[in-house]
This record gives C-alpha cells, sequence and structure tokens, in this order.
C-alpha cells in the first residue's frame, strides 16, 4: 500500500500561514483518495480536509472553511495543505491520510485505512 509522509509544519504567529506537505510513496497515488485530520493535546483526532482521487470534490471542515485550500498533485504524488489565517485554535498535530478503496464517509477517520506519522502544527497568539 502507499506510504505517507507529512512536512511543512511548523510554529507560526495567528494570522500567518503554512502549508503542509503529503509526499506518498508505494502505489499509485493517483488512485487514493486523501486527507487531512488533526489532533490536539486531550482532543479527539477531527476531520480537516479531503480530495477525492482526480481532485473534483474537496471537503473543509465548517472550522477551517474560507482559511484552508486542499490541493494534489497527481505527477508528483503529493497533496498539500495550504493554511491561512490561521488561529491558536488550529495548533494541533496534522495528519495525511489516504484510502485505495471506495470512500462513502469522507469526514470520518475511520474511512481511511493509510496514515502518515504527522506534523506539528503550532500558532502563538
Amino acid at each position: 500500500q502507499v506510504q505517507l509522509v507529512e512536512s511543512g509544519g511548523g510554529l507560526v504567529q495567528a494570522g500567518g500561514s503554512l502549508r503542509l506537505s503529503c509526499a506518498a510513496s508505494g502505489r499509485p497515488f493517483s488512485r487514493y483518495d486523501m486527507g487531512w485530520f488533526r489532533q490536539a493535546p486531550g482532543k479527539e483526532r477531527e476531520f480537516v480536509s479531503a480530495i477525492d482521487w482526480i481532485g473534483g470534490r474537496r471537503y473543509y471542515a465548517d472550522s477551517v472553511k474560507g482559511r484552508f485550500t486542499i490541493s494534489r498533485d497527481n505527477a508528483k504524488n503529493t497533496q498539500y495543505l495550504q493554511m491561512n489565517s490561521l488561529k491558536p485554535e488550529d495548533t494541533a498535530v496534522y495528519f495525511c491520510a489516504a484510502e485505495g478503496a471506495l470512500v462513502v464517509d469522507p469526514f470520518a477517520a475511520t474511512s481511511y485505512g493509510v496514515w502518515g506519522q504527522g506534523t506539528q502544527v503550532t500558532v502563538s497568539s
């Protein structure tokens, strides 16, 4: 199956921007639906955004809509999450997720079978 490695996290001031990348290797990336989830200390993992395998459908959590943009470049086997107007409440470990089978519910973590190791995003006030 595909392996995922996230990068691009870091420390940023409120109002700033970061772009997360998720590089895939192994199986053909272009056939995988992809997602981003995040987990803050003491909280459950939550949905952030998702994109289907051809990039035609994109989904966002209400909390990030209008600020975050998901995209993918199948030629580079990479998906991205552009995060603008960051807020302290966006602080979390961000995980990349992939699923090669039919994804019925792109908002559910259980829909994805492959996960990256996570990258820390910290937004200071």
